[in-house]
C-alpha cells in the first residue's frame, strides 16, 4: 500500500482485491458511523449490516492498512493474561464471561469465513505455543493446567511430540490449543468489508476524519472531503489512531513487530516443517512466531521494525535463526518482508470506552487482534442495536488514560529487540 514494500509484504502480494470504495464526498446521513477499516471496525460493520442499519464505514487509508493487514495472521484464543487472572482482575462475572467469549472467538472467525464464502486461506489445525527451556515448559504447562480446567480442548506436548509437529528439536515441549488456527489476515478483513457492503453497508476509504460535532441528538463526523450525520459512532482505529481518535493510541505502548516470508519450500521440507500446518509463536521475551501460508512460504517474525540499523539487524538474525531451527531450509531467501506495530495495554486487557453519548470503542488487543477484534466488532454492533446492554459487556467502561512514558517505552521495545537479535546472531 501507498507504494509501500515493506508495510504489508506478502499478504498484500496475495490478497483478493480491495472491495470497490472511493473517497468520501459530500454530506450524507446514516444510523450509525464507524470510523476504522481493521478486524474491529469491518466485523461491526457486518453485523449491524446483518441487522438491517443504515452504517458507513469511514477509514483514513485502506481497509486492512493498520495491524490487520500486518500480522502473522494467527487466529488464538484467549489472551496473554493467563486464565485465572481475568476474574481475580475483573470480577467473576466478567472474567468467566470474557475467558468463555475469547475461547470461543476463532470459531466465530472461521464460521464468518464460511458464511460469506471468504477466501482468506483458514486453517483449524490449532497452534503451538512453544516452551523455550524449562521456565517455558513450566509456564505452559500452567496455562494448560487452567484452561483444561475449563474444558477447553488444550493439550501440553512434550520434546518429542513437538519435534514431530515443528519439525525442530528447538523447544522443549508446546501448548496446542485445537480452537485456533491461521488465515491470511488482509483477505479475511477485506473479505469482512465485502460482505459488509454486500449487505448494505458503504463504505469509503482514504477518508481520515478530522473531527466530531454534536448536531442536535447526532453526530457529525467530518472529513477533508464531507461528512456523515449519525446518531451513533463506532470507533475502530486502536493503534493506528491518528487525528481526532488519536487519544485511542496514546493510551497504548507500541510494540514493533516484523515477518519476512520465504520463497516457498519444496516437498521435502514442507513434510517435516510443520505438516499438519499450525501456527506457532514462543515463550521467549523477544518471542519469535511460524507459520506456512497456502503457498508453502514459511512466515517467521519477531518483534522490531525494518527500518533504519534494524532492518540489517532484524533481518540478519531471522536468517541466522531459521538455518539453526530449521537446518534443511538451506541457504534461505526472503521473498517478501514487512512491519507493524502491536498496542500493548499497561495490564495486557482490551479497553471499553464510552467516549461520550452514543460514542464507544473498544481497543488495545495486544498482538491478539483477530479473533477479540471480531468478537468485539459484535459486541459493539450489538451495543448499538440494542441487543446487548454496556453493562452486560465483558469489558467494564473505563476511561481513556495516557500511558505513562509511552515514547520512552516504545523505543525501548525497539532497542531490546535490537540488542537481542545483534547478539543473537553472533552466537
Amino acid at each position: 500500500m501507498n507504494n509501500d514494500r515493506l508495510s504489508h509484504g506478502l499478504w498484500e502480494a496475495t490478497s483478493s482485491p480491495l472491495p470497490d470504495a472511493g473517497r468520501l464526498e459530500g454530506d450524507i446521513n446514516a444510523e450509525v458511523v464507524i470510523v476504522g477499516g481493521g478486524f474491529t471496525g469491518c466485523a461491526a460493520a457486518l453485523h449491524l449490516a446483518e441487522s438491517g442499519r443504515a452504517t458507513v464505514l469511514l477509514e483514513g487509508d485502506e481497509i486492512g492498512f493498520g495491524g490487520s493487514g500486518r500480522n502473522v495472521g494467527l487466529v488464538n484464543a484467549g489472551l496473554w493474561v493467563m486464565p485465572d487472572e481475568l476474574p481475580r482482575r475483573l470480577g467473576t462475572r466478567r472474567g468467566e464471561q470474557l475467558l468463555k467469549q475469547l475461547g470461543d472467538a476463532p470459531s466465530l472467525v472461521f464460521d464468518l469465513v464460511q458464511r460469506y464464502s471468504i477466501d482468506c486461506e483458514a486453517t483449524t489445525a490449532g497452534t503451538l505455543h512453544c516452551a523455550a527451556g524449562q521456565s517455558g515448559l513450566e509456564e505452559l504447562a500452567e496455562r494448560a493446567r487452567q484452561w483444561q480446567q475449563l474444558g477447553a480442548p488444550i493439550e501440553l506436548l512434550d520434546a518429542a511430540e513437538t519435534r514431530h509437529k515443528l519439525g525442530t528439536d528447538a523447544y522443549s515441549g508446546s501448548l496446542l490449543d485445537r480452537r485456533a488456527g491461521t488465515i491470511q489476515p488482509l483477505a479475511y478483513v477485506r473479505g469482512l468489508a465485502r460482505a459488509a457492503t454486500e449487505l448494505g453497508s458503504r463504505l469509503f476509504v482514504r477518508s481520515p476524519v478530522s473531527g466530531f460535532n454534536r448536531k442536535g441528538a447526532s453526530w457529525n463526523v467530518q472529513t477533508a472531503g464531507g461528512s456523515v450525520t449519525a446518531p451513533w459512532v463506532i470507533i475502530a482505529t486502536d493503534a493506528y489512531s491518528e487525528l481526532a481518535t488519536a487519544r485511542i493510541r496514546r493510551e497504548q505502548i507500541l510494540l514493533p513487530y516484523f515477518n519476512l516470508a520465504t520463497r516457498p519450500l519444496n516437498s521435502s521440507q514442507l513434510s517435516k516443517i510443520l505438516p499438519q500446518r499450525q501456527g506457532a509463536w514462543d515463550t521467549k521475551k523477544i518471542l519469535s512466531s511460524f507459520r506456512l501460508d497456502n503457498g508453502g512460504r514459511l512466515i517467521f517474525g519477531s518483534v522490531g521494525a525494518l527500518r533504519g540499523t534494524g532492518k540489517p539487524i532484524h533481518v540478519g538474525w531471522a536468517y541466522r535463526e531459521l538455518s539453526r531451527l530449521f537446518p534443511e531450509l538451506g541457504d534461505v531467501e526472503f521473498e517478501h518482508q514487512w512491519y507493524g506495530q502491536i498496542g500493548m495495554t499497561s495490564d495486557a486487557l482490551p479497553r471499553f470506552h464510552c467516549l461520550d453519548r452514543n460514542m464507544i470503542s473498544i481497543s488495545g488487543f495486544n498482538g491478539r487482534g483477530i479473533a477479540p477484534g471480531t468478537t468485539f466488532g459484535r459486541d459493539l454492533a450489538q451495543v448499538v442495536t440494542g441487543a446487548l446492554g454496556v453493562d452486560e459487556l465483558a469489558l467494564p467502561a473505563t476511561e481513556v488514560k495516557i500511558a505513562s512514558l509511552r515514547p520512552v517505552k516504545s523505543t525501548l521495545y525497539e532497542i531490546g529487540a535490537q540488542a537481542a537479535h545483534f547478539l543473537g546472531s553472533r552466537r
